[in-house]
């Protein structure tokens, strides 16, 4: 493994023109596949086979949109989407044997696709921050749904099968996936703010409608995730940002002082009405945990797992990164996943202060403390989008060759006429000229 995330760009012809916005549409349809086909009851009722067919065909269309704009197929090293690749070998191994059914196979190609468009779009990761605006506005959009949906209808936005919490009344969208989209576009606009490359207005029509999203789902892993995220990525500009320190001093005071004054608002919300029981084994999750580590399997499942599924067991969720792909791709999984993750840890470390390293240590915070009650690492995922996105801050600059300017003539001895130079000559008398030699 290399010290670092990305070689040197082997790619320095120009962009094509046009690229940048159509590169923006194929993220955008990478988003709308991971959105999900399972969620809440819509407004209009939706069948699932058709939602699956627009989220496919998302993916499909990425691919092909990406294609379409790197004919010539060149691409940048990316140790992340490497080890993505890598990852497909204990899936497919697993996924041949149908222990999870047909549909194993199917989630593999979803995957290969998935990791192949990545790879078509590492040719304009170059450390800037043009995907990060495309994931904040697509996002955005998203949870746009999710309000218009809150506005027409309130009580299919606010289920009593979900306990009153918020989901998607439009697309099927369950809490904790809007309360991931919100706290990540969120971070990412603060962040944005104090780098100084938004202004005040556009990031409080961000910040606000999203914040306000985020409290109506009561997802406490998005909102942990938001807070420790965002203090450790403010905490990396720190040394370097006079903002970033008046911002963590100023929230430091006020979080203080709501944590005082609304203590009790704080924990009715967090508890969201649950015994202290069902807190304690995380809404039920610790239950199918302790059964999935129990279960008996073979060395070949041990190590490569039973294959690509819907992150179940029993029939119920498995709701964890790590056993979800320790169930599906084994120990070998859980090891690449494990090294994606200090692969971009360490790389963040290595690269000096700076807005675009901020935004890729709050994403890999929020990523590694999600997947501890979310799963996602294993398969195409809003996560694996987040982890792509700082792959490609941490990537370096491509560096254009400049033309050099052509060497300047070399100017030429002058030729000085002869009567020039006699004229240069000192004056001699003639009786002291010595006599010619014949």
């Amino acid at each position: 493994m290399t010290a670092s995330l990305h070689a040197p760009a082997l790619d320095t012809e120009p962009r094509p023109a046009g690229a940048p916005k159509l590169i923006g549409v194929a993220w955008g349809l990478l988003i709308l596949n991971t959105l999900g086909s399972a969620g809440a009851q819509t407004i209009i009722p939706l069948p699932r086979s058709l939602i699956q067919m627009v989220t496919m065909g998302s993916l499909v269309a990425a691919f092909a949109l990406a294609l379409a704009v790197n004919l010539r197929l060149r691409f940048r090293p990316s140790a992340y989407v490497l080890l993505l690749s890598l990852l497909l070998v204990p899936s497919v191994l697993s996924s041949v044997h149908l222990e999870s059914g047909f549909g194993a196979l199917f989630r593999c190609t979803r995957l290969a696709l998935f990791v192949g468009t990545l790879w078509l779009l590492t040719r304009w990761w170059d450390g800037g921050l043009t995907f990060v605006r495309h994931h904040i506005r697509i996002y955005f959009a998203v949870l746009g749904t999710v309000a218009a949906g809150l506005v027409i209808s309130p009580g299919a936005a606010l289920p009593d099968v979900y306990g009153g919490r918020l989901v998607g009344a439009l697309w099927p969208l369950t809490p904790p996936q809007i309360g991931q989209y919100a706290a990540v576009i969120i971070g990412l606009t603060v962040l944005m703010l104090l780098g100084r490359r938004t202004d005040g207005r556009s990031a409080a029509i961000v910040i606000v409608p999203s914040l306000v999203l985020l409290m109506l789902t009561h997802t406490r892993t998005a909102t942990l995730g938001l807070l420790i995220g965002l203090v450790v990525a403010i905490g990396s500009l720190l040394l370097t940002s006079a903002a970033a320190r008046r911002f963590f001093t100023w929230t430091v005071v006020i979080a203080t002082i709501v944590a005082v004054v609304f203590a009790g608002a704080l924990q009715s919300w967090f508890l969201r009405g649950q015994s202290q029981e069902n807190f304690s084994n995380l809404t039920g999750r610790a239950k199918v945990w302790d059964a999935l580590l129990a279960a008996p399997r073979s060395v070949s499942q041990e190590l490569f797992g039973v294959g690509l599924g819907d992150k179940s067991f029993g029939g119920l969720p498995i709701d964890n990164s790590w056993l979800a792909v320790y169930n599906e791709q084994g120990m070998i999984g859980v090891a690449i996943v494990a090294v994606v993750f200090v692969v971009l840890a360490g790389v963040a470390l290595l690269r000096p202060p700076s807005l675009q390293r901020a935004c890729a240590i709050f994403l890999i915070s929020y990523c590694a403390i999600a997947s501890y009650t979310e799963a996602g690492l294993g398969d195409a995922s809003p996560y694996l989008l987040h982890l792509a996105l700082a792959a490609s801050l941490l990537a370096t600059p491509v560096t254009q060759p400049q033309p050099q300017p052509p060497p300047p003539p070399s100017s030429p001895t002058p030729v000085i006429p002869a009567q020039a130079r006699a004229k240069d000559r000192p004056y001699i008398p003639r009786w002291a000229r010595r006599p010619e030699v014949t």
